[in-house]
């Protein structure tokens, strides 16, 4: 994949989880690295990047980008091109990088469930999502703490 497209699948993510239930326009993603981190990309350098014209980023670009996007600054470049995905993936991410790919992948694989794409994002996108995961499935063991909820009962 190349860095245009990874930062449009970033917008998308960002948008379900944020909630908006879209894709972040470049325009918000520009506002909010100001806004939420006192730095500057303007959304025509963020158009340049998605369509190709301007193909690699400058370091101080890629750290806003990579804060605001919650991701290693490493994923923003062009994949080595030849190279299997996942021996891509497993040489250059970590193991929770990995599991918020899957996570993406499986969003993806569900888009026509929007509830269900919208938790596997919100989950992806949580800086812990490991711990997210275990605590879910730790939740559903403990069938007593479901009942309730299940029911629409107070627990």
């Amino acid at each position: 994949m190349i860095l245009g497209e990874k930062l449009r699948e970033l917008r998308i993510v960002e948008g379900a989880a944020r909630g908006l239930n879209r894709e972040l326009t470049q325009a918000e993603v520009s506002r909010g690295i100001e806004s939420e981190l006192g730095g500057r990309v303007s959304q025509s350098y963020l158009s340049q990047i998605e369509n190709g014209t301007r193909p690699h980023l400058t370091a101080t670009t890629r750290m806003l980008l990579a804060r605001f996007f919650r991701v290693h600054p490493g994923y923003l470049v062009d994949d080595i091109e030849g190279l299997p995905l996942h021996i891509g993936r497993r040489l250059r991410t970590t193991a929770d990088d990995r599991l918020d790919a899957w996570l993406i992948d499986g969003a993806e694989e569900w888009s026509d469930d929007t509830a269900l794409r919208n938790a596997l994002l919100a989950i992806a996108k949580h800086p812990e999502s490991r711990k997210c995961l275990l605590l879910l499935g730790s939740f559903v063991e403990n069938r007593e703490l479901i009942d309730p909820l299940e029911r629409k009962e107070p627990i």
